[in-house]
């Protein structure tokens, strides 16, 4: 019986390891300007778009570029092999114990707080979903407003 009860709390305990993970939304392995979800198998770009990876100061330089979604699927479309995330993969990067930005600032640094683009319509017209990174909220965002998008593979 001892045994059995141990078993079990090592058993929650590793099951709790793992939703701590998932909340914090990692685990991640840095491999220079991309980073690779060991969870899901993703590979993210560590910079939004406009900004680029130093890797002497370890982080992202330059002005992030706000665009359109129009404008970003173009230029998602013009990375080389990158696409822009649907808002279940953008989601997945949101770490509920962080907020400005929600996000694991080691894994991305210097992610502006507000919201990026996904690349799923939603059913509002003339709107496409968006995770706002100053809290990790979903939310409806106008296709001809101007925001961020972190590109993936």
């Amino acid at each position: 019986m001892r045994h059995l009860v141990s078993k079990l709390i090592g058993a929650c305990l590793l099951a709790g390891s793992l939703v701590n993970q998932a909340m914090a939304g990692g685990p991640y392995k840095h491999n220079g300007a991309e980073v690779t979800d060991t969870a899901t198998g993703l590979i993210w770009k560590r910079c939004v778009e406009g900004m680029t990876w130093d890797a002497a100061a370890d982080t992202c330089a330059g002005k992030a570029t706000t665009m359109t979604h129009e404008q970003a699927l173009i230029a998602a479309k013009r990375s080389g092999g990158y696409r822009m995330p649907n808002v279940k993969e953008l989601v997945s990067l949101v770490n509920r114990t962080r907020a400005e930005p929600a996000i694991d600032n080691i894994a991305f640094p210097s992610t502006p707080s507000d919201a990026s683009w996904s690349s799923s319509p939603s059913a509002a017209a003339g709107t496409a979903w968006g995770v706002g990174f100053d809290s990790g909220r979903v939310r409806h965002l106008n296709r001809r407003s101007a925001y961020v998008v972190r590109l993936v593979r």
